[in-house]
């Protein structure tokens, strides 16, 4: 049997990857997603789940205040990276916390280690100390980051951000919706513009110089 997922994300460009790459696990599936704390309460009042992807920034709260009342146990995936949200997650029950954009190997390691360690704690029987120790050790098991694999997540959620927008996106607002700076925005759009990936055109103001703004190549 397949470990239900709920993929929690203000974006749904963001909840969509999440989703297709949790799919792509043998032994989950994504039952439900939302965009935010009211629908993400409105499923879970109706549908229950082994596990739940959630971000911090929601439009109507924190994804933390969420976490908290899971009857489900939570990864939290976001870009807050300061200390009080990453302590206020763990102290809420998320057993492990990405800071976004991470590489695609991160999110498949520590799935992984949660799945290793369901399989170890979801048996009849009762467990033994050294079996309970081998399972929580694989909750802790992290691989060595993957630089060109951050790269390319980073990537793709640019290119993605850009292609389902509904009108062309500047630098700032790829890097608002993904939760990256401007300047790394910049650096990852140029790179695809050069690859004929996307395509950049001048935005006019009424002052000031143009902004540079791009569509789907």
């Amino acid at each position: 049997m397949s470990l239900s997922v709920l993929v929690v994300d203000d974006d749904f460009r963001v909840a969509n990857l999440h989703a297709s790459l949790v799919d792509s696990l043998d032994g989950f599936a994504v039952t439900a997603q939302a965009n935010s704390i009211e629908q993400a309460d409105a499923l879970l009042a109706t549908t229950s789940f082994d596990l739940a992807l959630v971000d911090v920034y929601l439009p109507d709260g924190s994804g933390i205040d969420l976490v908290r009342r899971l009857h489900c146990d939570a990864i939290v995936l976001s870009a807050a990276a300061d200390s009080a949200s990453i302590r206020s997650a763990v102290t809420a029950g998320a057993y492990t916390y990405l800071i976004k954009p991470f590489p695609r190997s991160a999110l498949v390691d520590r799935l992984q280690a949660y799945a290793r360690y369901r399989g170890a704690v979801d048996r009849p029987d009762d467990i033994s100390q050294p079996e309970l120790d081998a399972a929580l050790e694989a909750l802790r098991a992290v691989a060595k980051p993957d630089v060109a694999a951050s790269h390319t997540v980073t990537r793709d959620l640019v290119l993605t951000a850009v292609r389902g927008a509904d009108s062309p996106m500047s630098a700032g607002e790829v890097a608002t919706a993904i939760g990256i700076s401007r300047a790394t925005a910049q650096r990852y759009l140029a790179a695809l513009v050069s690859k004929q990936r996307l395509r950049m055109q001048l935005r006019y103001g009424s002052t000031g110089r143009p902004e540079q703004e791009y569509t789907a190549g």
